[in-house]
Formats: C-alpha cells, structure tokens, sequence
C-alpha cells in the first residue's frame, strides 16, 4: 500500500467535483430473484454515513460477491481538479483521471429525489435514484449526504473493491 503525502490545501483539490464517498458492505445479492444473466442487483450499507444503497452491476465485466466492501465515488466530473467535463469519456485525453483509481465506472443521470416528511422545513432523510442507462442506483440516508444531488445533473459513479 502506497502513502501519499498532500500539501495543504491538496486534499481539497483532490476532492474537488465529489459528490459522496464512502466504503460500503454487501449484504445482499439479487433479493427479489435474479432478472437478468449478467446483472444483479446489491442491496449495500455504509460504514461512515450508514446509508443504503442498491445499485444494479454488470457482473460479467465486474464480479461482486456477498460480503465484498468496496470504496464507492459519486462526482460530477472525471477530473481531478474539479473542472467539468462535457461527459464523453476520450482516452486520448491528457493529464489525470479520477476513472485511472477505480475498477468500475459508470456514466448516468440523477431522475428523481424523495425526501421523507419526518422534518419542519426540510427532510431529514432523502433518497436520489440514478440511472446509468437502465442499470439503476438507490442512495437514501441522511439528507446532508445527498446535498449535491439535483434532477437532471449528470454524475460518474466510480467502485474500487477493497482487500481485507
């Protein structure tokens, strides 16, 4: 394992165009029955913000086991420093990608955003539902997690699995 040593105010540089991030536990695959051969859907928690996820993964190109954590980045951008990007992938661009630390990524849209009615003025919880073009993601947890989340926005999901 690597060390990295960052300057101050690096740290935020590289965290720039970041979303949510959080390492996530499997703790179920395909709940409801397997629909499809080379998809299965995961039923997740995190360990920081104990938020739920269910994502749908293409498990031919990338295999997920039950019990398997993974490290998983929601950004709005490819690029480390936060620029935007016009969200085509072009691998002849230069310079670094943040897609370059990762094993899976997909490309999607956020379609809808529901908050539960628990708060005064705002939800104390939300759930933002994306599509990477028919594979669906389900984040829901703690509002202040989700506070970049909008309809319509554009976003890169990035998953490293973990050794442990």
């Amino acid at each position: 394992m690597a060390l990295i040593a960052y300057t101050p105010g690096q740290f935020l540089l590289n965290m720039a165009g970041v979303l949510f991030e959080d390492i996530f536990d499997v703790k179920d695959i395909d709940p409801e029955g397997k629909k499809f051969d080379r998809v299965s859907r995961l039923h997740c928690e995190s360990e920081s913000f104990k938020m739920d996820l269910i994502l749908d993964v293409n498990t031919q190109i990338y295999p997920v086991d039950y019990g398997d954590k993974f490290r998983l980045v929601l950004a709005n951008t490819l690029k480390e420093d936060g620029t935007p990007d016009d969200g085509e992938y072009n691998p002849s661009d230069s310079g670094l990608s943040r897609a370059d630390q990762f094993e899976y990524v997909m490309y999607g849209k956020v379609y809808r955003i529901e908050g539960d009615e628990g708060g005064v003025d705002a939800p104390t919880r939300l759930a933002a539902y994306v599509s990477f073009g028919g594979l669906l993601m389900r984040l829901q947890g703690d509002a202040n997690n989700l506070h970049g989340m909008e309809v319509d926005n554009h976003l890169y999901l990035l998953i490293k699995k973990l050794a442990f």
